[in-house]
């Protein structure tokens, strides 16, 4: 029972943490686009 709760919460961190790079690397990826397109900066 211990094991299987480990395993699900790694599961949980490690979905939560590549989410959170997803969102990172994404948002940078549409801000350089935003500023090649409009050579201004994005909209906070």
């Amino acid at each position: 029972m211990g094991n299987e709760l480990t395993k699900r919460l790694l599961w949980g961190g490690l979905l939560a943490g590549v989410g959170a790079l997803a969102t990172i690397v994404s948002n940078r990826i549409a801000a350089a686009i935003w500023v090649r397109v409009f050579n201004e900066d994005p909209p906070e």
